[in-house]
């Protein structure tokens, strides 16, 4: 056993130590200029060529007050919030930081500083880490900033230098964001809503528009907001730092503050091409949103200035040829979203988001889900079903020549025979928008008129999951799939109109697939910030399945529902859709260049809830072979202006013609063989007839693709009569509107 001498010894020898290494630190840690670190910077952007786009951040939304032009209110619902000995204490709170020290060497969640002083110093002269060397950091200078500073400097300081949220630092910026007028004329009441904000504005903002739920968010924003804003007026009240009238007042009525602002510079798409920007970094780095909104990075990006420039163009001169919201009432509302991404590489050179923050409109229209794409989403069950086959063929790919019944009204069923049932256990009908009877039909023809009935049923023959797995390995990501019930092949499902121009460029770039992506690289203080390498290209599907798809969708452009996409005057492919309701229409379409979606929507402000376009523009229903072809057309000419037109590669025959259950077996030709008895009279010649002759609408780009008959087999023309049109560019019959339970789409 140890003497107590040395016992006594070693005590003594430890705390002296520890006294020492405590004098030691404080005498090295000293006070920075606060006006140096304080200072705040911007991220800037770059144009893909290097130009700079915009310079944005805390730099153009901070200004520094004093504490006189900061209202008492204002001081005390911080006080009354955060730290109620405030006057009183040494500017650090032991306990706090033995408990965030003790929190960080167990692994737990970070613990910020609990005094007003602490978060001062953490503001003013430190980074936002969480690291032991911090946090005495933070204790030492905060116990000389309590020595040297008066309580009202400290204060004036956490004021000026706090985030509020919307990129307002300081009080004097949180003051003209949310409210419009400067800090000096705030009220007791929406001192306590800023007050709330400096603990977390992600979630006490109720505005909350910027986030992918903008109605969700704002309404639990709301909510928590409402309450943390009650409770700092009671705690005033109960401090004594507001009257019992003044209380009352203040309580009466929530101060709502007001919408979200365009900044300096952030004017046209160049604020949805920061937000996008953005977004792709945090997502893709260990920066903070904190540490991003502080500023100080430069973010290179994919965007090319001509093409935004183009694409916006193009929306605004077809909006304006055909959009008059003050000649009638049902253009009201009328938005467009649109992408524009490079097959092979995923580099989104372009977008359009909507009108600009500086006309209200903060939801990024090209990178939100929530509008249905409606027939668009074909391809992906006819690539699906050559690439696996149906339950029949035991995964043998089949032909898009395969016959499926293309008439109205149809019965729907299982792989197992039975019907589809509706809720009520009656037998669910696929309805198709027009009544013409076509009969059996090849999917490529199907595809061509955007017909419905076939590829339902085709989709329940190969199964839906086939036709995700798809869609999936194209590009569209898991939380934009819809239900998989028979209308999930015709369009239910929500990407984003970025997700569907890359998903299409898988199309392009022959079964090859990259995610897409807007920023190159990211540099702080001239270093590189890692996370930033192009994404990886895959193989999403077979070459021969992508080609034979991009040749069916040439199809709908030379002959089916885009004919207006002809104009382009090159080789292109693509797809139209309309949903259920008229309520979205939308044209995707590339060449190997460049693969763009156009989304065409009615959205109603008050509760974002999508509204139908019947009279939209002045005719019965917007198709998507109407508007947005035409703004598609209209910017990839400009896009493509000068570039040489390659084509695409020749796709290659499917053999397995695989016709749905109860299509006509088409009756052979007889050859007449010579007998086998020698006879003085010759024998008949073999007939070379053909079996059928191609549609007069298709045209074959190799023989084996005209072997569509066009539905004779099944009673019917396949081409409609002149009082019964069924192309989706005419403006009349197209798709469907589904008469099931299963909501859906049109064609």
């Amino acid at each position: 056993m140890p003497s107590w001498k040395l016992v006594s010894g070693l005590c003594l020898f430890f705390f002296g130590s520890l006294v020492a290494a405590v004098g030691v630190g404080y005498a090295m840690v000293g006070i920075p200029s606060e006006n140096t670190a304080a200072k705040s910077q911007n991220n800037v952007y770059y144009w893909s060529n290097g130009d700079q786009m915009v310079a944005t951040g805390t730099g153009a939304n901070r200004q520094n007050i004093t504490i006189d032009q900061i209202p008492k209110a204002m001081q005390w619902s911080v006080i009354s919030a955060e730290n109620k000995s405030f006057y009183s204490d040494s500017g650090v709170d032991p306990m706090g930081i033995a408990r965030a020290l003790a929190n960080m060497a167990r692994g737990g969640e970070t613990q910020g500083g609990s005094t007003i002083t602490q978060q001062f110093v953490k503001n003013t002269y430190l980074s936002q880490e969480q690291t032991v060397t911090r946090k005495f950091k933070e204790m030492f200078i905060s116990i000389k900033v309590g020595t040297s500073l008066s309580k009202e400097q400290v204060l004036q300081g956490y004021l000026n230098t706090s985030y509020y949220g919307r990129g307002a630092y300081g009080i004097q910026a949180a003051a003209q964001t949310y409210y419009g007028v400067d800090a000096v004329k705030l009220t007791p009441s929406q001192c306590a809503f800023l007050a709330a904000l400096l603990k977390g504005p992600t979630y006490y903002d109720p505005i909350g528009a910027t986030n992918i739920d903008p109605a969700a968010t704002s309404a639990a924003n709301r909510k928590r907001s409402e309450a943390r804003w009650a409770w700092i007026l009671e705690q005033m009240h109960d401090d004594k730092r507001i009257t019992d009238a003044e209380y009352q007042t203040a309580v009466k009525k929530y101060p709502m503050p007001q919408g979200l602002k365009a900044t300096k510079g952030m004017t046209g798409q160049i604020s949805y091409l920061v937000d996008t920007a953005k977004k792709y970094v945090l997502n893709h780095s260990n920066i903070s949103q904190t540490e991003f909104d502080q500023g100080g990075y430069q973010i290179y990006t994919t965007f090319q200035k001509d093409k935004v420039n183009a694409l916006s163009a193009a929306v605004k001169k077809i909006q304006k040829e055909r959009i008059d919201p003050k000649k009638r009432n049902l253009d009201k509302y009328v938005q467009f979203g649109a992408a524009s991404v490079v097959p092979k590489d995923g580099a989104i050179v372009a977008l359009y988001g909507g009108d600009g923050y500086e006309n209200g409109h903060f939801t990024n229209n090209a990178d939100t889900s929530g509008v249905p794409v409606g027939s668009t989403w074909k391809p992906f069950v006819l690539a699906a079903a050559m690439e696996y086959g149906t339950y029949k063929t035991d995964g043998v790919g089949i032909s898009p020549l395969s016959k499926y019944n293309g008439d109205d009204h149809l019965k729907v069923r299982n792989q197992d025979g039975t019907y589809v049932l509706n809720k009520d256990n009656s037998i669910f009908y696929q309805n198709n928008e027009s009544k013409y009877p076509w009969g059996y039909i090849s999917l490529r023809k199907a595809m061509e008129q955007s017909i419905n009935t076939p590829f339902v049923q085709l989709g329940m023959d190969v199964g839906n999951s086939k036709v995700r797995d798809v869609a999936k390995a194209s590009g569209i990501l898991d939380d934009s799939f819809a239900t998989l019930n028979p209308s999930f092949a015709i369009g239910t499902s929500t990407p984003s109109a970025i997700r569907m121009a890359d998903a299409y460029a898988t199309f392009a770039a022959s079964g090859k697939q990259a995610d897409p992506y807007s920023v190159t690289a990211v540099k702080e203080g001239g270093q590189p910030v890692a996370g930033f390498t192009k994404p990886t290209v895959k193989v999403a599907m077979p070459e021969n399945v992508a080609n034979n798809v991009t040749n069916t969708l040439e199809n709908v452009i030379q002959n089916g529902t885009a004919e207006n996409a002809k104009a382009l005057g090159r080789d292109a492919a693509g797809k139209t859709g309309t949903t259920d309701s008229n309520k979205s229409a939308w044209f995707v379409g590339y060449t190997q260049q460049l693969s763009t979606s156009i989304a065409m929507f009615r959205e109603n402000p008050k509760d974002a809830q999508l509204l139908s376009m019947n009279g939209t523009a002045g005719v019965a229903s917007i198709h998507g072979g109407d508007i947005p072809t035409a703004v598609w057309t209209e910017y990839m000419e400009a896009a493509l202006k000068g570039k040489s037109d390659p084509g695409f590669p020749d796709a290659t025959k499917i053999d397995k013609v695989s016709n749905e259950d109860g299509a006509p077996t088409p009756t052979p030709t007889p050859v007449i063989t010579p007998s086998e008895t020698p006879s003085e009279t010759p024998s008949e010649t073999p007939s070379q007839t053909p079996s059928s002759t191609p549609s007069a609408t298709e045209s074959c780009q190799f023989s084996w693709q005209c072997s569509d008959d066009g539905g004779t087999d099944g009673g019917s023309s396949s081409t409609p009569t002149d009082t019964a049109t069924a192309t989706e560019s005419s403006g009349t019959s197209r798709g469907s509107d589904n008469g099931g339970i299963f909501g859906g789409s049109t064609g």
